[in-house]
């Protein structure tokens, strides 16, 4: 198979929010040989700050959400909170590793091992792991970004994650993110040499 066909791998990163998941992701989308391609999640919540439809996610309404559920769009979906899903449609994952690129996915802990399950060895699982629930709980309310209520329902959630931690494949704890990034950045290498 020549390198062009090369279907891309796909590599799931999990954590509690907070957690510095995103800073990473970022970190490594800046590695051009990595070639990686973020996906792009659906969500039936609304736009936060300055997010954008298409590009920090697609933003559906519940109704929405739930056609594209009902007609098998989605590779994984699930709501997170009341009323609120999040889901990877399958045209993303098509779209990306159809062009020989890596898919890196940004999904909750239910989402990613449910990705593993469906695309067994193509799938790389990394789970993102807080120092400790006091800096979660710190930077949670540092970023200013949630209502207090809010950081309470994501602490919360935040121990239902971590208790899957040990089902991915590795786990990496982010005490120190230019550590987390480095040691992020070699498994996925690991990962990728080992596929190809």
């Amino acid at each position: 198979m020549k390198n062009s066909e090369r279907k891309g791998k796909i590599i799931v990163l999990s954590a509690p929010s907070g957690t510095g998941k995103s800073t990473i992701i970022g970190e490594l989308m800046k590695k051009p040989e990595l070639k990686l391609d973020f996906s792009i999640s659906a969500t039936s919540r609304a736009p936060r700050g300055e997010e954008q439809h298409g590009k920090e996610y697609f933003f559906m309404s519940e109704e929405e959400f739930k056609k594209n559920v009902d007609e098998g769009n989605f590779v994984e979906w699930e709501e997170v909170y009341s009323g609120i899903c999040y889901g990877t449609l399958v045209s993303e994952v098509d779209r990306i590793t159809g062009k020989g690129h890596n898919l890196i996915m940004d999904v909750d802990v239910k989402g990613g091992l449910n990705i593993k399950k469906r695309f067994g060895e193509e799938v790389l699982t990394i789970f993102i792991m807080p120092p400790s629930k006091e800096i979660l709980e710190q930077r949670l309310r540092n970023r200013g970004t949630d209502s207090a209520e809010t950081i309470e329902k994501r602490l919360k959630k935040s121990e239902f994650e971590m208790s899957f931690a040990e089902k991915f494949d590795t786990i990496i704890v982010n005490d120190n993110l230019e550590e987390a990034v480095e040691e992020t950045e070699e498994r996925i290498r690991e990962f990728i040499r080992e596929k190809e």
